[in-house]
């Protein structure tokens, strides 16, 4: 499964992501910015260990960790956070907690790209990716 899921992928498309950020705690002028920020995500593996590397121009983030394994993870908004990533068939799974409320973010892999559906309290944002 590893071989669909490695590799880079570009923002395409966002739907209500505004919202998500306005949920999570993020100001107008922060949320203003990542709206309209550019962002490439890059997923690898190095043995047991995945890598998912976000840059954008809003900021950027690395994280390593082990599938099932709660690791620390500071995120774009300036938040930390617990998380731990699961994997089923195509989708790849991050539950945060911390912060303002938790976070499940849920990203489905297929040929032509990347879909990452974000949760918080009940406001869901969708963001496609085409793989590059």
């Amino acid at each position: 499964m590893s071989d669909k899921i490695v590799g880079k992928y570009e923002l395409k498309n966002s739907q209500n992501f505004d919202a998500f950020l306005k949920e999570l705690g993020m100001g107008l002028l922060k949320r203003g910015a990542a709206a309209v920020a550019s962002a490439t995500v890059t997923f690898s593996q190095d043995g047991d260990y995945w890598c998912i590397n976000t840059n954008s121009t809003f900021g950027k983030s690395d994280i390593k960790f082990k599938l099932g394994e709660e690791f620390d993870e500071d995120r774009l908004d300036g938040v930390k956070v617990k998380s731990t990533i699961t994997l089923d068939g195509n989708t790849m799974k991050q539950v945060q907690k911390g912060g303002k409320c938790d976070v499940v973010i849920e990203r489905k892999f297929d040929d032509a790209g990347m879909t990452s559906i974000s949760t918080a309290n009940g406001v869901t944002s969708t963001r496609t990716y085409a793989r590059v």
